[in-house]
């Protein structure tokens, strides 16, 4: 069985709770010494294909405790998970498989035919996992057990890419010690335990979905449930179920859910990944009837790294709390600290935060220095601790000299009553450089000229935006983040 190091990721499983994981679509569940020798089981079959510790596998599965499994065996392991997003097209994947070269790809009876092709075109061996979730090991793993090695809290866990919103996307490795430093301080300061129950409704091929909604929940001792397909009509129903105390994910999911119906068990919700508008904070409450805690992550510090607190702490809106899991501060361009209330890149440093990016050189000189990582974000501290932040630095839009955080205009056109979703951003423009465009979703019929005058009567007039499009949806990445940049070249022609 698994040697529990302090800081390995398999520590997080006590081994005394009941029911840790459940598939709500099929009543299936296992308790931790289940899950365990589930891992190990599947694990003996991924070492008997001739994966060794520090490989990589890429993973390409479904929503489901299948696809926690089998991210929790490769860890098993020593190797390191490759999540991919199963709707990826085989040539957007075959680059990443060349460069990687992973020794295994694992894919879905139902998903991952697109990587299999990816696979096969460069000899890359694939393996499928059966819906059953129940590995056997008298077929290829008998035997291979006991060849396990012990875990090791130095070894690459994780292998997750950035979401390339201001650039090139950046390789980022997450050590098993990373990830169960960052699971720890979550559950910590949610006050997670054995009684509680995480719905995981953002994708395991996210930072987000794998440590806040899977790892944490694990790191309190409690029970994790992972429906095989996240439908927002069918979350009260497998709250309601199966005692669900919270859930986690980024404000267009939570915005999807439909009121609350009889689920007493809830005690709150966690928005991170994406800013939550205040107007949309105080809607969500108002429909879940719970505290809504708005927290910050990122890839490259394991996720969290500030949060509002839980009642009776302060959830302040338009803040994104205290730290949680890291150190924070507000730094220049020159790494020096800044006064109270005075805008700067935001800087983190903590046992979550990674040791560089892989194979990039140039970024970590620029990202990183003495434990601190420069996470690209604008934002500035309060006097009591509380981080507001104002957009990414390279999404500041440049109008004549003028640099302008998209948010503001974000929350000023949510603001308006028929508005759902605003996204503002940057437009090349021959006089100016850049003007400022917005793209609206609504809820009631408005004009373009009534939410421009809404935003001039809220904002300088030099942050007005020049145009305003009413679109029926905002393109999304599969997390739910929005690529500013890129709608200029996208959306508008």
């Amino acid at each position: 069985m698994i040697g529990r190091q302090d800081s390995a990721v398999f520590s997080l499983l006590s081994g005394t709770a009941s029911r840790t994981l459940v598939d709500p679509d099929s009543g299936w569940e296992l308790s931790a010494d289940a899950v365990l020798q589930r891992v190990d089981a599947l694990a003996a079959q991924i070492v008997a294909t001739g994966v060794e510790p520090a490989d990589g596998v890429v993973l390409v599965l479904g929503h489901g405790p299948g696809a926690v499994l089998a991210f929790l065996a490769v860890l098993r392991c020593n190797a390191f998970a490759i999540p991919l997003n199963p709707q990826l097209h085989a040539r957007e994947i075959e680059p990443l498989l060349a460069s990687k070269k992973p020794a295994l790809v694992v894919v879905g009876t139902d998903v991952g035919v697109e990587a299999a092709k990816a696979a096969a075109a460069i000899d890359v061996r694939v393996v499928t996992l059966a819906d059953s979730l129940e590995p056997r090991l008298e077929e290829i793993g008998r035997g291979y057990v006991d060849l396990l090695p012990d875990p090791d809290a130095e070894a690459v866990a994780l292998l997750l890419h950035t979401s390339g919103t201001t650039g090139r996307p950046k390789a980022v490795p997450l050590r098993q010690r990373n990830l169960t430093a960052a699971a720890r301080r979550i559950a910590r300061g949610y006050d997670l335990g054995i009684d509680d129950v995480s719905y995981c409704l953002m994708p395991l091929f996210h930072v987000h979905g794998l440590v806040a909604s899977t790892l944490a929940a694990l790191a309190g001792g409690g029970t994790l449930v992972v429906p095989r397909r996240v439908r927002p009509g069918a979350v009260w129903e497998h709250a309601r179920d199966h005692g669900v105390t919270w859930f986690s994910a980024v404000p267009t999911i939570l915005a999807k859910l439909p009121p609350r119906a009889g689920v007493g068990q809830l005690r709150f919700a966690r928005s991170c990944s994406s800013a939550l508008a205040p107007s949309l904070w105080s809607a969500l409450e108002d429909r879940l009837g719970v505290a809504v805690v708005e927290a910050y992550g990122m890839t490259e510090a394991s996720h969290q790294m500030t949060t509002n607190p839980l009642p009776p702490g302060e959830r302040r809106p338009g803040t994104v709390g205290t730290a949680a899991g890291a150190d924070v501060n507000v730094i220049d361009a020159q790494w020096r600290a800044l006064p109270v209330d005075t805008p700067g890149e935001v800087a983190v440093r903590g046992p979550g935060v990674v040791d560089g990016y892989l194979d990039n050189e140039d970024a970590n000189v620029a990202s990183f220095r003495d434990g601190w990582f420069r996470t690209g974000d604008l934002g500035r501290l309060s006097s009591d601790g509380y981080l507001s932040l104002e957009g990414r630095l390279k999404e500041l839009i440049n109008r004549g000299g003028e640099k302008i955080a998209p948010r503001e205009i974000d929350e000023a056109l949510l603001a308006h009553p028929a508005v759902l979703e605003a996204v503002a951003f940057g437009r090349a423009d021959p006089k100016w450089g850049e003007v400022v465009e917005a793209v609206v979703v609504l809820s009631a019929p408005v004009t373009s000229a009534v939410l421009r005058q809404h935003c001039a009567e809220r904002l300088a007039a030099f942050k007005v935006p020049r145009t305003v499009h009413i679109v029926g949806e905002i393109p999304k990445g599969a997390t739910g983040k929005v690529q500013r940049r890129l709608l200029a070249e996208t959306l508008i022609r």
